[in-house]
């Protein structure tokens, strides 16, 4: 007979430790690819940093115009609620003294009501006096009734105003909140970019402050380096530019945008010492009496409409799709604007970032 030889069983655990072998080798393949080394994700290049911190600053400039947006509501909202609460204040001190008025009379009649007309009539000893006091009372009854008309009146518009308050308060607690929303959205995107800028060490940040947007075309800050050297065509630029401007209101905007170069760009501020876009050029022409509103996309309707090739010094120049940064037109294809956090107010090219539009405030 043939001999059957036996087939030796592998263990369960044989199979699992192979298995975890295999997937092991597998591992070890894909993550050391062809060479035989591991590799992490490359650190962003410098102009990548610089992508991103640009498109980061825009979004964060949005931002910053929805939250002055808010801020300029609920200044509203709150203005309106302490109109409404002063005013249901009056109404309701007047309504009380109206009140205590009717009480007297009421009390009075209560005190000398206890017969019947017909017979105090009656027992009168002077009824001719009598019936001339009666008509007296009947004409102050009229005038009661007018009284009480008069506190219904008043209870009734209490309320009203008391209805618009709540209104006003629940739109005050809306944009309030709307207000937190859009800092976070701002504060966020601003410690974004500080977080890549830091990642560069300080001989690339500086290449990167000098090729954005916030620079001029050669690359440099030149409101800086007015600042610093008293260069001839900086301090004359001003009087020059003022000369062209359509009229005084707008010289004397101009002269007020070229006093602050090289003030901090601080989102949400109007000046005097600091300033986001629209703070700027909204301080600017309050410094000459014009009352400009507070965000770019209201300021684009705020004059008339022109076009490119008709800019004069004083013309507010808008950028990107959403009207979300404005500048002030000096001439010579330059505007002065507050850029963002990595740069200070200062003098720049117009067509350096996507043209939106252009307003001159009339």
């Amino acid at each position: 007979m043939a001999a059957h030889r036996k087939h030796r069983q592998r263990s369960l655990g044989d199979r699992t430790a192979r298995t975890a072998f295999t997937i092991a080798l597998a591992g070890a393949a894909t993550a050391t690819a062809f060479d035989g080394t591991g590799h992490a994700a490359p650190d962003p290049t410098p102009a990548q940093v610089k992508a991103q911190v640009d498109k980061l600053y825009q979004e964060a400039e949005a931002a910053t115009e929805k939250y002055n947006g808010a801020k300029e509501q609920a200044g509203a909202a709150g203005r309106r609620l302490k109109d409404l609460q002063d005013e249901t204040a009056r109404k309701q001190q007047r309504l009380n003294e109206a009140r205590d008025a009717l009480g007297a009379v009421a009390s009075a009649q209560y005190r000398s009501g206890g017969l019947d007309p017909a017979v105090q009539l009656a027992l009168s000893d002077n009824p001719e006096q009598y019936l001339e006091g009666a008509a007296l009372a009947e004409r102050a009854g009229d005038r009661q009734a007018q009284a009480v008309s008069r506190v219904r009146g008043q209870l009734g518009e209490i309320e009203r105003l008391r209805g618009a308050a709540r209104v006003e308060l629940a739109a005050l607690h809306s944009r309030q909140a709307e207000l937190r929303r859009q800092k976070e959205i701002v504060t966020g995107k601003l410690g974004q970019a500080r977080r890549l800028l830091s990642r560069l060490t300080a001989e690339e940040r500086r290449r990167i402050a000098a090729d954005s947007p916030a620079a001029d075309a050669s690359g440099t800050n030149r409101a800086t380096r007015a600042a610093s050297d008293g260069a001839r065509d900086q301090l004359t630029a001003p009087g020059s530019a003022a000369a062209q401007a359509p009229d005084a209101r707008a010289a004397a905007a101009v002269g007020y945008a070229y006093s602050k170069l090289g003030s901090p760009y601080v989102w949400g501020a109007t000046g005097p010492n600091a300033f986001d876009c629209s703070g700027l050029v909204q301080a600017a022409y309050g410094s000459a009496g014009v009352s400009l509103p507070r965000t770019t996309y209201a300021q684009i309707g705020a004059g008339r409409r022109v076009s490119r090739s008709e800019l004069l010094p004083g013309d507010l120049v808008f950028f990107y799709s959403g009207i979300s940064h404005v500048g002030m037109y000096v001439g010579n294809g330059q505007m002065i604007h507050a850029p963002n956090p990595s740069a200070p107010v200062r003098l720049a090219p117009i067509d350096q970032m996507p043209f939106a539009g252009a307003t001159r405030v009339v």
